[in-house]
């Protein structure tokens, strides 16, 4: 049994020493079938701070890695939970040394997490999330670099996991059975507790696990006089051939504040340095700059060498930590070709602001090569026949190239795996456009690099960013608001609901045409390699759409639903392209976008439902609610409205059962079937 702190001495950077801090733990000193946190004395909690509750875990007795205790977590649900096992460091790390070490064993087929949290409050901070997959891999990531670091692991067996950081140069090392899987460098570079939550996303979305023999050690740093790092380094692109101006962080280790350096940068045999002055870094704080020279991404495998010298005009005292080296591998795709994803989301899901996150993300790193697609569902927004098409029973859910539905945030690997595939055809997307009638003409020129048949089809999206409103509908649901449920670009400053002045959507479907599954005239039986087949669209833009901000993107559809390939262009690039005559669609005057429709959510209905009209013109608005006899239990009239409304009927007091929802525009009534619970 051992469960203490104990005092070990270190050797530090620079060859100072000072008092290791090591807290161990292999839970034998609790009794088995009880909870820990409530046995700990305080050395265990939960993420709510409440020991002896549901979120708190049972000791075992029945597998351990030393006998005779161990602890086990296991959750068979897409939420995870509810056991939330935390244990606190003691203080908010932000240099020095730290390593985790832990036991565990994880079960056949389930799959295992964990997250490091950077700071107090509990989940203001993600620095790191670890899952161990039912595949036997291991992917840490966070939302700021994405996917960090992926390795293995061997399921049904114990296993030693070391997590060892440096975050005086920022070195994270993970190891597996004292075997490296890979070092990164983190944005979060910081350690404040460790949150234990049997979580697993992908389905059948299983977790099991034991951990034993729970170990960390944290040796403080003592800074010497001058000493800069070089710490960090992240791009905002991975496409080869690209120009990137990487961001580069420096860390002042030392006691004397640092006005000046200088930072060289060597990569694919070329060294470009910046002189970075009228600066002020305090000790132990960090500084981020934009590089101001260029990298041009190279293709393969190639090492970025950043060093920094001349610190306040001298030369510092610690010459090991001056320079950091990264391994870049950019993305090579597949000549010509385009990779779609399209995100399911709506202004009421309290989770989609994640979608919205994640599709910036993805859009500027793998600029040029991705087209994002926001599929809004039950808001005003909503384009109702590519909502239908997707066909989403959980939101945000995406799918690439119309894969297999997942959460955005783990999309990367799919819109990796797509951009190796050869496409069939290239896509151009030339135009013309009439500033006067807002007539937009688009032609998708298909340009094959292999046979095909008429079974391919072609469909054109046109996507707006920068959409605004100033109805209700256009407020944002948050479950972000406040930082509880951690870091999400912003929106945990952001309150819940975000109001629809501060909201500004991105990548908004606004029409798909001429339907989901794309024009059955598209080509002819049989399409042979080097041949080049154009299908025309019409649109007749609304006044309210900025043309400045609308992305033509042409999808070529597969034979088997997925999509092949993809061109995108702004409106004034598809002009430049040229619009070239071939198989003309219908021409699309009245877009779904602005034509009058009236949907409901959430049905079944539990406390209220929403009604969600997106109204051309000024109309009067008269709902009444009315029980399967026909009576009618409530009846509001809202006066004119126009544009987008959402008004809410609430259903708490109603028995469960099916009810009708009366919906006068004008003269014009139509009737929802609404069910409650």
């Amino acid at each position: 049994m051992k469960q203490k702190y104990t005092l070990l001495l270190g050797l530090l950077v620079a060859a100072n020493s000072y008092f290791a801090q090591t807290f161990t733990d292999n839970f034998d000193a609790y009794t088995a079938g009880n909870k820990l946190a409530s046995q700990s004395s305080g050395a265990w909690t939960t993420w709510s701070n409440a020991p002896g509750g549901t979120e708190d875990v049972d000791v075992i007795n029945t597998d351990s890695h030393s006998s005779p205790n161990s602890i086990y977590l296991s959750s068979s649900t897409t939420t995870g939970g509810p056991t939330d096992l935390v244990r606190k460091f003691g203080g908010t790390y932000t240099s020095g040394q730290f390593s985790v070490e832990m036991w565990m064993k994880v079960q056949a087929g389930k799959g295992a997490y964990f997250n490091i949290q950077g700071a107090s409050p509990i989940g203001s901070m993600y620095s790191v999330e670890c899952f161990f997959k039912a595949d036997q891999s291991i992917v840490m990531s966070n939302t700021t670099d994405g996917t960090v670091l992926t390795g293995s692991y061997t399921q049904g067996v114990w296993f030693k996991y070391n997590l060892n950081i440096d975050m005086n140069t920022n070195t994270w090392e993970v190891l597996v059975d004292g075997v490296s899987q890979g070092t990164f460098s983190n944005a979060n570079n910081q350690v404040w507790a460790i949150d234990i939550f049997p979580v697993n996303s992908d389905a059948p979305n299983l977790s099991g696990y034991f951990i034993d023999d729970f170990t960390t050690t944290y040796t403080p740093y003592v800074a010497v006089g001058l000493d800069l790092a070089t710490t960090g380094m992240s791009m905002t692109g991975n496409i080869a051939g690209v120009n990137q101006n990487p961001s580069m962080t420096v860390k002042n280790l030392g006691t004397t504040a640092i006005t000046s350096f200088d930072m060289m940068v060597d990569y694919n045999g070329i060294q470009q340095t910046d002189n970075i002055t009228g600066v002020n870094i305090a000790s132990l704080s960090s500084y981020t700059f934009t590089f101001s020279h260029p990298i041009n991404l190279a293709a393969g495998s190639n090492p970025l060498v950043a060093t920094v010298s001349n610190v306040n005009g001298t030369t510092d005292d610690v010459a090991s930590n001056d320079s950091k080296t990264w391994t870049i591998n950019p993305i090579v795709p597949a000549l010509g070709k385009v990779v779609v994803a399209e995100e399911g989301t709506g202004t009421w899901c309290q989770w989609c602001p994640r979608g919205a996150v994640f599709m910036d993300k993805f859009t500027t790193q793998y600029a040029g090569v991705f087209a994002g697609i926001a599929v809004h569902n039950g808001d005003v927004m909503t384009v109702t026949d590519y909502d239908a098409g997707m066909a989403l029973s959980s939101f945000p859910g995406a799918k690439v190239d119309r894969g297999t539905v997942k959460d955005p945030s783990a999309i990367e690997p799919d819109i990796l795996s797509r951009l190796m595939i050869a496409p069939t055809a290239f896509i151009t997307n030339g135009a013309t456009w009439d500033a006067g009638t807002r007539e937009l003409k688009v032609s998708v020129s298909c340009d094959f690099k292999a046979s095909a048949t008429s079974a391919y089809k072609v469909a054109c999206v046109l996507t707006e960013d920068d959409v605004t409103g100033t109805a209700s509908g256009y407020k944002q649901s948050n479950a972000y608001a406040g930082g509880g449920n951690g870091v999400m670009g912003g929106f945990e400053s952001l309150p819940n609901p975000v109001p629809a002045a501060q909201m500004v959507y991105n990548h908004v479907a606004r029409i798909i045409s001429p339907s989901f599954t794309g024009a059955t005239n598209s080509f002819p039986a049989t399409v042979a390699v080097g041949e080049v087949h154009v299908v025309n669209f019409t649109f007749t833009l609304p006044a309210s759409w900025d043309e400045n901000n609308i992305h033509i993107i042409g999808l070529l559809r597969a034979p088997n639903g997925t999509i092949d390939n993809a061109g995108t262009a702004t409106i004034p690039e598809a002009v430049a392209n040229g619009y070239v005559d071939g198989v003309s669609t219908a021409s699309v005057t009245e877009l779904s976008q602005v034509d009058t429709q009236i949907q409901m959510y959430p049905n079944p209905a539990e406390t209220y439902t929403n009604v969600v009209l997106n109204l051309k013109e000024q109309q009067n608005v008269q709902l009444n609610l009315v029980d399967i006899t026909g009576k009618v239990l409530r009846s509001k009239n809202y006066g004119i409205l126009s544009g987008g409304q959402q008004l809410q009927i609430p259903t708490a007091s109603l028995e469960s059962g099916i009810y009708f929802v009366q919906i006068t525009l004008g003269t014009t009534t139509s009737s929802l079937r609404l069910i409650v619970k």
